[in-house]
C-alpha cells in the first residue's frame, strides 16, 4: 500500500472529496457541495451499531455547508434520521427506488426531497454532476463527474447492473478515477446464527480473509486508479451484540496484502485533491466507550409477546407469497416462549428468531425487519435442510430479499407485484445478473417473476 502524499488541507479545497463516518463522501467544488449517506451521530439498528470513530468538527461543518445530500438506501447506517435532523435545510436527492418509500417517508417528515431518474445526469455545481443508479435490491450507486474526474460511490450496492452505465460512460473520463464501496471481513450483515444443538455457526467473517487482493481485483476489473474503503466503519454497541466486534473490520485492515502496482488504496478516512492526486489521512478519535445494555434502547429480553403481537407477525409474514414456495414455518422465541407461525407445512424448513419484543414489533411496524437481523442481537436458528447451507447463506435468496428488500422496501409481496417490480427495473436498462454465485442463485429464485 502506497503511503499518503501529504497536502495542506483547507476548507476551501478547490476540487476533491473527503470520506468520513461510515459511508459519507463529501464532494468539493470550490467548497463542499454534496454529501452522501451522512450517518454522523447516534447509533443504528436499535442501538446495536455505533460509528467506529467520531466525526471531526471540520467534516461536520463541511456537510452542513453542502446544498445537497444523497441517500443510497434505507438502512440506518446510511439513512440516519438523527443526523438528518441536523441537516433539515438541505435538499435530499434520492435514487428512483421502486415504490418510492424513502421519498414518501422523508417528505412526510417535512424534508425537501427530489428523486433522480436512473442514469440521468444532475448538476450539483459548475464542475460537479451526478448520476444515480437504483437497483432491484433497493440500494443504489452514485456516479460523480468532478470536472472530468470519475468518483463512484457504490456503498453496499454491488454491481447489479450499474456496470452497464459505467461501460457506456467510461470513455468520457480521462482523468483520475476513484471507487468507494463496501469491503471487509463480512460482518456488515446478519451473522448471529446457531445450529439446532445450540452451537454458534461461525460466520465467514471469522476467517478474516485479507481484503487487499479483492480490492485489487475490483480496480483491475473496472480499470480504476484509486480505492476508498467504505460502509464498514462501525462497531457494536450493545451487550447482546458486542460479541460480533471480533468480526468487525479494523480501518487499517483493508490494505492487508494489497499489491496495487499502479492502483492505490486510500486510507479509510481521507481528504483527496483531484487536481494533484495528493491526499491526507483524516485521523478521527475512535469510539471506544463501553457497551450499553439493550434496556438503554428500549429492549428487554424478558418481555413476552401479547396475543395481538402474534396476529401482527402472522399477517406480516403471510403477505409474502414467495415464502409459501419454500418455508414451512417461522418461530419467534420472545420472552422465553415460542410462537410458531405456519407458512406452508409441505416444506420441512423452519426458522427460529430469538429476539426482544420491543425491537421486533417496531421492525415489523416500520417494515424494517432487516434492522433486527443486521443488528446481530437477534439469534437465528435454521431448521431442516436449506439446500445444504448454513448461517446467513441459508436465508438467501428465498427469505431475506423477498421479505426485506422486495417486500418491506419495494412493496412487492405477491407474484403479480413482483413481476411488475422487476419489469420496471429491467425497463430502465440498468439491471443484469453478474456471474457471481449469489446473483445466479437470485436469478433462479426469481424465474417465476421475470
Amino acid at each position: 500500500m502506497a503511503g499518503p502524499r501529504r497536502i495542506r488541507y483547507t476548507a476551501g479545497m478547490d476540487l476533491g472529496f473527503e470520506t468520513i463516518g461510515n459511508a459519507c463522501l463529501i464532494a468539493h467544488d470550490r467548497g463542499p457541495v454534496l454529501a452522501t449517506d451522512p450517518w454522523l451521530q447516534g447509533p443504528a439498528y436499535f442501538g446495536s451499531w455505533r460509528l467506529s470513530h467520531e466525526v471531526p468538527r471540520a467534516q461536520w461543518d463541511h456537510v452542513r455547508r453542502c446544498k445537497y445530500l444523497w441517500l443510497s438506501h434505507g438502512h440506518p447506517d446510511h439513512l440516519s434520521l438523527e443526523s438528518l435532523e441536523q441537516l433539515r435545510d438541505k435538499t435530499i436527492l434520492l435514487p428512483d427506488h421502486y415504490g418510492g418509500r424513502i421519498a414518501r417517508d422523508l417528505a412526510g417528515l417535512g424534508f425537501s426531497v427530489q428523486t433522480l431518474k436512473c442514469g440521468q445526469w444532475f448538476e450539483i455545481s459548475d464542475r460537479c454532476r451526478i448520476a444515480s443508479l437504483a437497483n432491484y435490491n433497493q440500494d443504489a450507486t452514485l456516479i460523480m463527474d468532478l470536472d472530468g474526474h470519475l468518483v463512484i460511490d457504490a456503498n453496499d450496492a454491488g454491481n447489479r447492473g450499474s456496470g452497464q452505465f459505467l461501460n457506456r460512460e467510461r470513455h468520457r473520463f480521462h482523468k483520475r478515477t476513484v471507487l468507494a464501496c463496501l469491503t471487509g471481513y463480512g460482518d456488515a450483515d446478519m451473522i448471529n446464527f446457531f445450529d439446532e444443538q445450540g452451537h454458534r455457526v461461525l460466520p465467514a467473517a471469522a476467517s478474516k480473509t485479507p481484503c487487499g487482493p479483492g480490492i485489487k481485483a475490483i480496480l483491475d476489473h473496472y480499470d480504476l486508479d484509486y480505492f476508498a474503503p467504505s460502509s464498514a466503519m462501525h462497531r457494536y454497541n450493545r451487550t447482546d451484540s458486542g460479541w460480533a466486534d471480533e468480526y468487525a473490520t479494523p480501518i487499517d485492515a483493508h490494505g492487508i496484502d494489497f499489491d496495487g502496482g499502479r492502483r492505490t488504496l486510500l486510507p479509510a478516512f481521507v481528504q483527496f485533491d483531484l487536481h494533484t492526486g495528493s491526499y491526507e489521512k483524516i485521523a478521527p478519535k475512535p469510539n471506544d466507550q463501553p457497551l450499553l445494555p439493550p434496556e438503554a434502547f428500549g429492549d428487554d429480553w424478558h418481555t413476552p409477546l401479547e396475543a395481538a403481537d402474534v396476529d401482527v407477525l402472522r399477517a406480516y409474514l403471510r403477505k409474502v407469497e414467495h415464502l409459501r414456495s419454500c418455508v414451512g414455518y417461522v418461530n419467534f422465541r420472545v420472552g422465553g416462549k415460542d410462537h410458531v407461525i405456519d407458512i406452508n407445512r409441505e416444506h420441512r424448513r423452519g426458522i427460529t428468531f430469538a429476539t426482544p419484543r420491543q425491537s421486533l414489533m417496531a421492525a415489523v411496524q416500520w417494515n424494517a425487519f432487516d434492522d433486527i437481523l443486521i443488528g446481530n442481537f437477534c439469534k437465528t436458528t435454521m431448521h431442516g435442510d436449506w439446500w445444504g447451507k448454513r448461517g446467513a447463506e441459508a436465508l438467501y435468496p428465498h427469505f431475506t430479499p423477498f421479505v426485506t428488500k422486495f417486500g418491506d422496501n419495494g412493496g412487492a409481496y405477491t407474484a403479480s407485484e413482483l413481476r411488475a417490480y422487476f419489469a420496471e427495473y429491467f425497463r430502465r436498462g440498468y439491471t443484469e445478473w453478474t456471474p457471481d454465485a449469489s446473483e445466479q442463485e437470485m436469478r433462479v429464485a426469481l424465474r417465476g417473476y421475470l
